[in-house]
């Protein structure tokens, strides 16, 4: 996966063979926050000063930045897959709420 985290914003990288440069774009929010660089150092560092400077102009404004996420999920299974999870989550000692987190993180991290 090509991301870059900061400050609970993630990154979308791609690269332009036609631009000889990185570009990104801020993921899972609805305003516009682009930057590019040569380098992935220099893209960091650009990703970086483009959150800083979206919840800088946020406050200037007097506007709350958006944010990506709540943290909050909900799901629509069908039962026999609820039952399924509730089993294996009771199985492992855990409730299905960390049971899913620990499987969510190990699902993305691969």
């Amino acid at each position: 996966m090509n991301t870059m985290i900061y400050k609970g914003y993630a990154a979308r990288i791609e690269y332009s063979d036609e631009d000889g440069c990185f570009i990104g774009h801020v993921a899972a929010i609805h305003d516009v926050i682009g930057f590019h660089a040569e380098s992935v150092k220099e893209l960091r560092q650009a990703f970086e000063e483009a959150v800083d400077d979206y919840l800088e102009a946020c406050e200037k404004i007097g506007r709350s930045p958006q944010k990506p996420y709540s943290g909050k999920l909900m799901l629509r299974i069908p039962p026999e897959t609820h039952a399924a999870v509730a089993a294996a989550a009771e199985v492992s000692g855990k409730s299905i709420n960390q049971w899913a987190i620990e499987t969510f993180e190990q699902a993305v991290q691969q």
